[in-house]
């Protein structure tokens, strides 16, 4: 079953300027895992911006779980796509402990369900003992599960993640490529993440779209 389909998606940055991404198509299946490699410039992160409901295309469709979330006569706002993103910075409140970070994204549920889905989420990227600390406090990849943690919180139809790996120590990128490997798969997500190192999409994704002239898959 596809999560995402995406068809013939064009976009570009202002009127009359040569498209980012054009007539791109693609699907990506329930629990798979995909990277999406390319050169600089050629709309790897435009296209998770898309699909999260950041920018509008200019042409195309993407639905998720079947229903479309942008065509010609439709968009629906980010906050309601069912969409969960790790910016390539995590963009943790930096004034906030790993725990509150997490709960912001918990903030509808009620405060005893609040809780229980904290510890879960706490669980699965393994960071208990940490959750009193603050980001400044944290290594890079306590950074990373955190910002993960709080986008797995929300039980997202997709995750989304913009370079995942760049901001990290190259000593320490396979121990953190499999980590998040590991939760991805305990999690049983769907993922969508955007690299320029092939390296990433070898060690954690079932398979790579590449992006660039064409839009060749």
């Amino acid at each position: 079953m596809s999560i995402v389909d995406i068809r013939n998606l064009s976009f570009s940055y202002g009127r009359g300027k040569p498209p980012v991404i054009e007539r791109f198509s693609c699907s990506i299946d329930k629990g798979e895992i995909v990277g999406i490699v390319g050169a600089s410039g050629n709309g790897k992160s435009t296209l998770l911006r898309l699909i999260a409901g950041l920018e509008i295309p200019s042409g195309g469709e993407i639905r998720i779980n079947g229903a479309p979330v942008v065509n010609e006569g439709n968009f629906i706002l980010p906050e309601r796509r069912g969409v969960g993103m790790v910016f390539q910075d995590y963009a943790l409140f930096p004034h906030m402990t790993v725990r509150k970070n997490i709960e912001f994204a918990l903030h509808r549920l009620p405060r005893k369900e609040r809780a229980k889905k904290l510890e879960e989420m706490l669980d699965l990227v393994q960071l208990g003992e940490y959750k009193e600390r603050y980001p400044h406090e944290l290594s890079g990849g306590q950074q990373q599960r955190v910002a993960l943690a709080r986008a797995l919180a929300q039980k997202p139809a997709i995750l989304l993640m913009d370079e995942p790996f760049s901001n990290l120590d190259a000593g320490l990128k396979d121990t953190i490529r499999s980590e998040l490997l590991a939760i991805l798969k305990k999690a049983q997500m769907t993922c969508l993440f955007v690299t320029h190192d092939r390296q990433d999409v070898v060690a954690i994704s079932d398979r790579s779209i590449h992006l660039g002239p064409g839009n060749l898959l």
